[in-house]
């Protein structure tokens, strides 16, 4: 039972990357208070949840009902990250920033937590271990990413205003990059149906 769960716990945990999703998370939320941070860190667990957990019992029957691929799928989370970035990038002012009531579920439910990399893990976790201990390894990497977002408070008062200011930016280029990534594997999903065709 302990094999089982480290067998499916560590995949999907990889496929969160929380640590890499936290700097992220630092830059989204720099203008927000403790009380909107919590908000937000709430909203991006539940979304989270809700879509990873509910992928692996439905995901299969909704993309097949829609007509949807994980390419598709790969590509239009992509174009969200990248507009996000290209706006924190090029922009100064703080008018564009996401309000605290949206960005918990875009973009940091989905598709920074559960990204096209952890519902398409869960979904081969779940063939593989069974729909209850991928649904148990799913709850405990999200809450693992919740806690790291929580302690997030940390970084900044090492980095000071200054130094949080510049993470923002050089997060956003990465979060730039993770987009174009998240695009690019989209498009390679359907280069093998061009080339047979």
């Amino acid at each position: 039972m302990i094999k089982t769960f480290w067998l499916s716990f560590i995949p999907i945990f990889v496929a969160v990357d929380a640590i890499g999703v936290l700097p992220i998370f630092v830059g989204l939320t720099e203008d927000f208070n403790k009380k909107k941070k919590s908000m937000i860190i709430m909203h991006s667990v539940i979304t989270a949840l809700c879509l990873a957990i509910g992928f692996v019992f439905f995901g299969k029957w909704i993309f097949k009902i829609l007509n949807i691929t994980i390419g598709d799928f790969m590509i239009a989370g992509g174009m969200v990250l990248f507009g996000i970035a290209i706006m924190d990038i090029l922009t100064s002012s703080k008018r564009h920033k996401i309000p605290a009531s949206e960005v918990g579920a875009v973009p940091l439910g989905t598709p920074l937590i559960a990204g096209p990399a952890v519902l398409t893990t869960s979904l081969l976790v779940a063939g593989q271990y069974g729909l209850h201990m991928a649904s148990i390894s799913i709850l405990c990497n999200v809450a693992l990413a919740g806690l790291m977002f929580y302690s997030s408070s940390l970084i900044i008062k090492v980095l000071g205003e200054r130094g949080t200011k510049v993470l923002s930016k050089i997060m956003h280029l990465l979060l730039a990059a993770i987009a174009v990534m998240l695009i690019r594997k989209g498009i390679e999903q359907f280069i093998p149906v061009v080339v047979t065709s």
